[in-house]
């Protein structure tokens, strides 16, 4: 689906006239891959720690760190651009240096950092594609990782050249790490859309694969039940 085209699908959600867009682009997920954990992680510390993933439309990336056991939240937004340029249509034009990002919260002593890292890079999304995911184009659909602290940055850059040295992808790594200079959450309505609208197009073909291949590739990490944002709030 091009980045149009997932604008009039989203307005048309939110405007109860879905059947109308007819069917989206009959491609699916991107292939999980399976890779090695990465040679060197965190040490698990004390409280809650928080990392920013950005890989394609929030919604699939979103979902899958929803289903992810020792995360407590995991909530859509906007990383890499100014506050004032936070919103949807305005990053959806490409030009705000906003990606589509995923904030996500968790307890370090049930899930590391390393951990998210290879989910991310196996199942969430396809870090070989240069400023696009799937049927999405334009850079706020980019593979970016925004860093809490020098040692998230430390297991970010090694784990991406770890993967790289032993090709475990046909190309190489495109992600770039950065540091998480701000997080906007994004719309409610973006908000645990995967769970919410399990028969969306756009969700069938693109993001429940990668649901299951969670499930498949990471069965001790996998949980049934997601950690919702708006129930939280709620």
């Amino acid at each position: 689906m091009s980045t149009s085209s997932h604008r009039r699908s989203l307005a048309a959600l939110l405007a109860a006239t879905i059947f109308s867009l007819g069917v989206c682009a009959a491609r699916a997920a991107e292939d999980a891959v399976v890779i090695p954990p990465p040679a060197v992680d965190e040490a698990a510390g004390p409280g809650t720690e928080t990392a920013i993933f950005a890989g394609g439309c929030f919604w699939g990336v979103q979902g899958v760190f929803q289903h992810v056991k020792g995360v407590e939240s995991a909530v859509s937004g906007y990383a890499g651009g100014d506050a004032k340029t936070a919103q949807y249509e305005t990053v959806s034009a490409g030009s705000t240096g906003h990606a589509e990002s995923v904030q996500v919260k968790f307890d370090p002593k049930q899930v590391s950092y390393g951990k998210l890292l290879q989910i991310f890079f196996s199942v969430a999304h396809n870090p070989t594609q240069l400023n696009f995911q799937g049927p999405d184009r334009g850079t706020q659909y980019r593979s970016a990782l925004f860093v809490s602290d020098p040692q998230q940055r430390k297991v970010a850059e090694s784990y991406i050249s770890q993967l790289d040295k032993a090709h475990v992808f046909s190309q190489p790594i495109v992600t770039k790490v950065s540091d998480a200079t701000g997080f906007y959450p994004a719309e409610a309505y973006h908000q645990d859309f995967l769970t919410l609208n399990p028969t969306y197009p756009y969700i069938v073909y693109n993001d429940l694969p990668k649901i299951e291949n969670l499930k498949s590739l990471f069965p001790v990490d996998y949980r049934g039940k997601p950690v919702l944002v708006l129930k939280a709030k709620g």
